[in-house]
This record gives C-alpha cells, sequence and structure tokens, in this order.
C-alpha cells in the first residue's frame, strides 16, 4: 500500500503543473462548459485512473530505467520514432508555457511587467541548469502539497462567500474561452496532452515495482487524486465565476480576495512550480539532443532558453488554449500504442488462433 501511495503521489506531482494550479487549464477544459464541467471531470478521472495503471503497469512488466528504451518498445521502430519527436515536442511546449505563466503572475500578482517576469523565469531556469543545482529542484517539490492546502482553503472560501445563482455562474462560465469544441472532447483533450507529456516517466516509475497490481494500484491512485483536484479546482471557479472571468491566472485571483498575503503564498507557490516544471522540461529536452557531459551541453542550454522566451511571448492564455490542445490531440496516438503494449504484455490478448 505504500509503495503503491508513493507511486500515485509521484503521478499527481508529474501532472500538476502550473497551468493545472492556476486554474487557466481547468477554466478551458473544463469550466467553460459550464455544468456539464463536472461531467468532464469525473470522464477525466476515470481516464486518468485507468491509463495511471496501465502506464504504470507496463513499467513494473518491463521493467526499464530507461525513457527512450520505453518509447520504441511501445512503439516498435517506426511508430516508435514519430512517439519520440512528439514528446520531444511536448517538453519544450510545456516549458514555454511555463516561461508565459511566470509572466502573468508577476503582472497579475505584484504588477510587473509579464515580459520582465518571463524573463526572470528564464534567467533562473539557464542558471539552474547550468549549475546543475538539483537540490533547488528537490527543494520546489515540496511547494506541491502546501499548493493543494491553499486551493483547499480557497474552494471552502468561495463555497461560503458566494454572491452569484448557479444559472448565472453557468451562462458566464459559458462565455469563456475553450479548449474544445465539447464537454467529453475537453475532458479526453486534457488526459491526452498531460499523459503525453509524462507518459515516459510513469512507466519508469512504474519500473520500480516488481509487483504489477501494486503499480498498477499506484496509478489507480494517483488518478484518483488527479480527479478529485480538478473538480474541487473546477468547483472553486464555477461558483466564482464573477470574480475570476477573463483572468489569467483564477485561483491566484481568489487567493488575493481572501487576503492579500493568501495572495502572495498562492503566488509564490505557483512560480515555484512553473520554475520546477521548467527546468524539468528543459533538461529533458535538451538531453534529448546533447549528452549532459558534453562540452556544447552549456551553450545549447543558452540557446534553447533563448528560444523558449521568444516563444513565449504569444502569451500565457494563447499557449494553454493553442498549443496544449494540440498536444492533446497528437497525445492520443501515445495513448492507443500504450494500450496496445499494455494488452501484449498481459499473457492470452494477443494470441494468433
Amino acid at each position: 500500500m505504500k509503495k503503491s501511495l508513493q507511486i500515485g503521489g509521484a503521478f499527481v506531482g508529474l501532472i500538476v503543473g502550473a497551468g493545472f494550479a492556476s486554474g487557466q487549464e481547468i477554466m478551458q477544459y473544463f469550466t467553460s462548459f459550464g455544468i456539464w464541467g463536472i461531467a468532464g471531470g469525473i470522464v477525466a478521472t476515470i481516464a486518468f485512473a485507468l491509463l495511471g495503471m496501465t502506464l504504470a503497469q507496463l513499467g513494473s512488466k518491463l521493467q526499464t530505467t530507461s525513457h527512450k528504451g520505453v518509447i520504441y518498445h511501445i512503439g516498435g521502430r517506426y511508430v516508435g520514432v514519430v512517439l519520440d519527436i512528439l514528446i520531444t515536442f511536448f517538453l519544450f511546449g510545456v516549458a514555454v508555457v511555463m516561461f508565459a505563466g511566470a509572466g502573468s503572475t508577476f503582472n497579475q500578482m505584484f504588477g510587473i511587467d509579464p515580459m520582465v517576469g518571463s524573463i526572470i523565469m528564464v534567467a533562473l531556469t539557464i542558471a539552474t541548469l547550468l549549475l546543475n543545482v538539483k537540490n533547488i529542484m528537490n527543494l520546489i517539490a515540496v511547494i506541491t502539497p502546501y499548493l493543494m492546502i491553499v486551493i483547499f482553503i480557497i474552494l471552502i472560501y468561495s463555497l461560503f462567500t458566494m454572491d452569484i445563482s448557479f444559472s448565472e455562474a453557468n451562462e458566464m462560465a459559458q462565455n469563456q474561452a475553450s479548449a474544445a469544441s465539447n464537454w467529453f472532447m475537453g475532458a479526453l483533450l486534457y488526459v491526452s496532452y498531460n499523459l503525453a507529456a509524462g507518459a515516459a516517466l510513469l512507466i519508469v516509475m512504474g519500473g520500480t515495482e516488481k509487483d504489477s497490481k501494486v503499480a498498477g494500484l499506484g496509478g489507480i491512485f494517483g488518478g484518483a487524486m488527479l480527479g478529485a483536484l480538478i473538480i474541487l479546482i473546477n468547483l472553486t471557479m464555477f461558483v466564482k465565476m464573477d470574480v475570476v472571468s477573463g483572468m489569467d491566472m483564477p485561483t491566484l485571483e481568489l487567493a488575493k480576495q481572501i487576503h492579500p498575503a493568501v495572495g502572495v503564498l498562492m503566488a509564490i507557490a505557483l512560480l515555484g512550480m512553473m520554475y520546477n516544471t521548467a527546468v524539468g522540461m528543459f533538461y529533458s529536452f535538451t538531453v534529448r539532443f546533447v549528452a549532459p557531459d558534453h562540452k556544447v551541453f552549456k551553450p545549447t542550454i543558452v540557446v534553447v532558453g533563448l528560444a523558449g522566451f521568444v516563444a513565449s511571448l504569444v502569451g500565457f492564455t494563447t499557449l494553454v488554449g493553442k498549443v496544449y490542445s494540440t498536444m492533446g490531440y497528437l497525445g492520443f496516438a501515445l495513448i492507443i500504442a500504450v494500450i496496445i503494449a499494455w494488452f501484449r504484455r498481459n499473457k492470452g490478448v494477443v494470441v494468433s488462433r
């Protein structure tokens, strides 16, 4: 049970980035469909739990420690190449969204120009990778549970101070920008792009456990916890649509409503998660092309970081809506390949008669 909870917790940590916690992703993929967003949250919970179980069990059965090896095992010689390219693209895309998100957070909380906020995050990310300060990442990772506590406090406060009716909230919610054509597709796309960026790492986590049932249970726990968070954040924003409408960082705005100090704590937590995600994603992206001990690794980090900054100037809300939804559609290919690979690993599923 302890090992299952560890895998589940790691799964949550992998998926819960700043876009998730800020509420912007949840807004576009769930809340913007009004009351149907809750149904979308339930669908996402089931999908995360089932796919989390599948990925963790696959890792346990393969007993692998290599991300690249996993991808080529899942997709084979030809499809593996396509999946490898997709995941590499996702790594860069997610890091760029973190840079844009940092700009929005600095602007909304401290009144700093978004471009300056993005530059600060890019500089911190590049500096960390050049210095190889891994302890900083471990320290920042501790922020996740605190962030969850803050979100729960915001939810309770929002429910007790709701100033609009459910029908008004529903109407206002449906006027927000959506990342999909309907609530069901929104839920599937959200699961798809999240797993596209984290599938390989989740499989490797499953590989640390020899008992595939224990690993699978970890995947289910993680999926259930993620689903609960989606539904909580969705409800929080839904009942406070009059406050969060049009905001880049909805949960940050709600935190500020409670007390400026809560807003500052939320902003620090969000920036910490953006930093953590940006460092992890850019490191994974760069080592895909250049070995960490190679002499051109550090110059490559600087070039990739600057390219990410230029890409981030599009804006946080636009990036979450466009880049992530595109990643979601492409991620379906990875999920299908993963499910097929899982069936093949389970005896008697693929048997020629």
